[in-house]
C-alpha cells in the first residue's frame, strides 16, 4: 500500500506516493545461506586441489564444506532467507563434490572404476529425474523435499526428516572419505604403495621400462613428497573402522536413489499418458 510524506521544506507541499515499485530489490546472491553456499564451494576447489598428494589437508577441507551443509539449511530458516536459487545451489553443490571425489577414488582403484561410475551416474541421474519430475508435475513452486508419502513413503521419511537426511548424506560421505585415506594408507586395497617393483632391477635407468625417478616422483624436497611419504606410513585401522561403520548407511542412501530414480520415471510417465490422453480426446472433440 502506498504511503504519501510530507514535504521538509514547511511548505505543506505534498510529495508523489511511495509504491512497493520504489523500494530497491533484495538481493538473492548475497542472502547469508547463499554466501555460506559460495564458501563451500570454495573450500571444495581447495580439497580438490590437495587431493592428489596431501590427503589430511583434502580430508579437512572437504569434511568443513559437508557439514556447512547442515549450516547454510539453519541459516535459511533462521533469517527467513529459503530461495530457490540457494536449493538447487546446495544440490548442485552435493552432486559435483561427491562426483569429483568418486573420480578420484575411480583413478586410485582402477579395478573398481566402474562401481564408481555407477555410482556418479546413478546420484546425478535419480536427483536429476526427481527435481526434473517435481518442477513438471508438482508444480514450480514446489519444492524437491516435499514427497507425497502416498507417492514414496521412503522419501517421504528421507526428505522430511532434517536428522535422517543429513545422517544418510553425512555418513556416504564419510565412506568416500574413507577409500579416499585407504587409498593412501592401505597396502590391501593398493598394493603397489609400499611394494617395489624388482622386475625391472636389471634394467638400465635409461631405457623406456625404467625412466628416471624425477620422472615419476615429485621432488623429494617438496611438500607434496614430505605429505605422502607420511601418509604412506599411516596407520589404516581408523579409516577401515569408519568404512565399516559407514558402508550400510552410504548402501541404504543408493537404494534411496534408485527408489528416487523410479519413482520420478513412473511419475513423468504419468504426466506422459495424461497429456496423450488430453491430446486424443480434444481431437474427438
Amino acid at each position: 500500500m502506498s504511503t504519501i510524506r510530507r514535504s521538509t521544506a514547511g511548505n505543506g507541499s505534498l510529495q508523489r506516493p511511495l509504491s512497493t515499485e520504489d523500494e530497491e530489490p533484495e538481493n538473492i546472491f548475497l542472502f547469508i545461506p547463499n554466501l555460506i553456499g559460495y564458501f563451500r564451494i570454495f573450500l571444495a576447489i581447495l580439497s580438490l586441489y590437495y587431493m592428489p598428494l596431501h590427503p589430511r589437508t583434502c580430508c579437512l577441507l572437504y569434511t568443513i564444506s559437508c557439514l556447512l551443509d547442515a549450516l547454510d539449511g539453519l541459516a535459511a530458516r533462521r533469517f527467513n532467507q529459503s530461495t530457490k536459487f540457494g536449493a538447487v545451489l546446495d544440490m548442485v553443490t552435493d552432486r559435483c563434490t561427491t562426483a569429483c571425489l568418486l573420480v578420484f577414488l575411480a583413478s586410485a582403484f582402477p579395478r573398481w572404476s566402474i562401481v564408481f561410475q555407477g555410482l556418479i551416474s546413478l546420484d546425478l541421474a535419480s536427483h536429476y529425474m526427481h527435481m526434473y519430475a517435481t518442477l513438471t508435475m508438482g508444480g514450480s513452486g514446489q519444492s524437491h523435499k516435499k514427497v507425497d508419502e502416498g507417492r514414496s513413503w521412503i522419501l517421504k521419511q528421507y526428505y522430511s526428516n532434517n536428522v535422517v537426511l543429513f545422517t544418510f548424506c553425512a555418513m556416504n560421505e564419510m565412506f568416500f572419505i574413507a577409500l579416499y585415506l585407504l587409498s593412501f594408507s592401505s597396502p590391501l586395497l593398493s598394493p603397489s604403495l609400499l611394494q617395489t617393483n624388482k622386475s625391472t632391477s636389471s634394467l638400465q635407468p635409461g631405457s623406456p621400462a625404467a625412466p628416471k625417478p624425477s620422472m615419476l616422483f615429485t621432488n623429494p624436497w617438496s611438500a607434496g613428497a614430505m605429505e605422502m611419504a607420511r601418509a604412506n606410513k599411516l596407520d589404516s585401522t581408523v579409516p577401515w573402522i569408519l568404512a565399516g561403520i559407514s558402508f550400510p548407511v552410504m548402501f541404504g542412501k543408493q537404494i534411496i536413489n534408485i527408489v528416487q530414480l523410479v519413482k520420478a520415471s513412473k511419475w513423468l510417465a504419468e504426466g506422459d499418458v495424461a497429456e496423450r490422453k488430453r491430446i486424443r480426446d480434444s481431437k474427438k472433440i
